[in-house]
């Protein structure tokens, strides 16, 4: 990567005024950065301006390949927190690697993410800089949980990752993207990206409490992809309760609402993920609040590895394949959320640790 990058230098969040960009903007200023406003909506911005004296703000169309230059300008990094990213991503690590800036997103949208892997690998590695797409809650937290319940494992057999919620209040830019990403859904079958199952399966889960046992559809967001480009398994599936995605599909459920000092809303999650070679299965779990609150520790945290240079170099890649799964869940925990392990009372992370390697560039 380019040495001589300054990175102390500012961090650009386009789609600064979103729910998911309020709290990447509040964890940047927590932990020194300066971020950079930047976005679509010259009102918001203005409005969170104020809120924010000092720091700079930019109006930046997607389509407006200049503004967008004017306003990465100088970065270090870029993240971008505004989707629909199957329309965003693209003009937007465009003009990242011509500022020689580190993109990364939260996009949850499987093809979004997959282009970036696909189309911008070799790019970013000549631009001397890291593309790292789906840094959120959907895809970035099961890919560390998937890694880090692997341990020193090389293989497995089947993955099967559970997302449970108690609720899903979705902001107005989860429900534009809804609309937006009319692609088929991959899993993992025979080692291969398929199309899931129409219609998807339904299964019973033992998610841990407070949730208990409950129906769960096949359902695969972004974490799919980011698996799949490092963890050898011929069989990775994904599945959600049934309760959030009723929330979600009902248009008069509202957008979700502050219940805490943190601006967290009252949602609570589980993410359950079980990895299983031949009899023997590994679990990870993590717990916590609000999936568009945790999005910011998760991102900021792979942004603070990169200009550390606790990447492997310049490129795409997922935070499961760039960086020690343990240690990253470790320093957010318990903090952000809790997480814990299992696997017949041994701890696959301190394996893991005894007999790491290091990652194998894509």
């Amino acid at each position: 990567m380019n040495d001589a990058r300054n990175v102390n230098g500012p961090v650009v969040v386009y789609g600064a005024t979103g729910h998911t960009g309020r709290f990447i903007v509040a964890e940047l200023l927590r932990r020194g950065r300066t971020p950079v406003l930047c976005g679509r909506d010259v009102v918001r911005l203005a409005e969170m301006a104020r809120a924010h004296p000092g720091l700079r703000c930019h109006v930046a169309a997607v389509d407006d390949a200049d503004a967008l230059d004017a306003a990465f300008a100088g970065a270090v990094a870029v993240i971008n927190a505004a989707g629909p990213f199957l329309d965003t991503a693209v003009p937007v690590i465009e003009a990242a690697l011509r500022a020689g800036a580190h993109y990364f997103d939260t996009s949850a949208e499987q093809r979004a993410a997959h282009d970036v892997f696909a189309h911008y690998n070799e790019r970013a590695r000549a631009a001397g800089v890291v593309a790292m797409p789906s840094v959120a809650f959907y895809g970035a937290f099961a890919d560390l949980l998937a890694t880090a319940a692997m341990g020193d494992w090389d293989e497995a057999d089947a993955i099967d990752i559970a997302v449970g919620l108690d609720g899903w209040h979705p902001t107005a830019g989860t429900r534009v993207t809804g609309e937006r990403n009319t692609w088929p859904r991959w899993i993992v079958e025979g080692g291969q990206l398929q199309v899931l199952p129409d219609p998807p399966p339904v299964r019973e889960w033992d998610y841990p409490s407070p949730l208990g046992t409950q129906d769960a559809v096949m359902l695969s967001l972004s974490e799919i992809v980011a698996i799949a480009r490092h963890v050898r398994c011929p069989r990775v599936h994904a599945y959600m309760n049934l309760a959030p995605l009723r929330d979600l599909r009902d248009p008069s459920t509202p957008p979700p609402e502050a219940a805490d000092e943190r601006g967290r809303s009252a949602q609570c999650f589980v993410l359950d993920v079980r990895v299983r070679r031949g009899a023997q299965v590994r679990r990870s779990v993590a717990q916590g609040r609000d999936i568009y609150a945790v999005t910011a520790p998760l991102i900021v945290e792979a942004l603070e590895r990169v200009l550390a240079g606790h990447a492997p170099g310049a490129g795409a890649w997922s935070p499961g394949e760039a960086f020690d799964a343990c240690d990253f869940l470790d320093a957010l925990s318990p903090e952000h959320f809790a997480w814990r392990e299992e696997d017949d009372g041994a701890d696959q992370c301190s394996r893991r640790r005894n007999t790491s390697q290091p990652p194998t560039s894509p």
